[in-house]
């Protein structure tokens, strides 16, 4: 739309960290963000992204700076963020927020880390996000088990890579059909048996 029919003007919004909106199972677009005046959902910009990638967990206090901008013809508004920074909540402020979650599930429990890098997604990495939270949803552990996308792992050649915290354990070459098998090990169900899904080894 022309710029004529668009109203921009600075923001600043503090508020607590709720999640991510992933697209193609593995692209940071936007951020949800609670605030004493509500929810917000900001969209990132390039440098905004790269700032928070891997870094910030639910329940995070953030002070976001950005463009809002506001459609003259619908009244819509939509804001981006150019720069996100992780502070402490004004005293007395906190307690106003809508809570995302329960407190015991305000914080996973576990995180797997993928490597986003584009030698890992071109060899099924990418796949291999998909499956993750589709298999973590199915099972009900979404709020026990986060996903985050990191940088490179040092392991091109043996692409894709992800890790297991806590332990630290890595696989490597690990594709879609696997993740089954890996949720089997480090997440196992006591009311479902796993029976004859083949052992993953960590690579070394």
């Amino acid at each position: 739309m022309s710029k004529k029919y668009q109203q921009i003007s600075p923001f600043v919004l503090e508020g607590r960290f709720l999640g991510f909106e992933i697209e193609d199972g593995f692209k940071i677009k936007r951020l949800n963000l609670a605030t004493a005046e509500g929810e917000y959902c900001i969209k990132l910009a390039k440098e905004a992204k790269a700032s928070v990638r891997g870094v910030l967990t639910p329940g995070d206090w953030l002070i976001i700076t950005g463009e809002k901008r506001i459609n003259l013809e619908t009244d819509e508004v939509r804001y981006k963020a150019y720069l996100i920074r992780q502070t402490s909540p004004a005293q007395g402020f906190a307690p106003c927020l809508p809570v995302p979650a329960t407190p015991a599930k305000a914080k996973p429990q576990a995180t797997i880390l993928v490597c986003q890098k584009s030698d890992c997604m071109k060899r099924g990495g990418k796949a291999v996000c998909q499956a993750l939270q589709a298999e973590l949803r199915d099972r009900g552990l979404q709020d026990q088990v986060t996903i985050k996308m990191t940088g490179c792992m040092k392991q091109c050649k043996e692409a894709p890579n992800l890790v297991v915290m806590p332990g630290k354990t890595r696989y490597s070459r690990l594709q879609a059909a696997d993740v089954p098998a890996l949720l089997d090990q480090h997440f196992p169900q006591p009311t479902t048996p796993a029976p004859t899904s083949p052992e993953l080894v960590p690579a070394h």
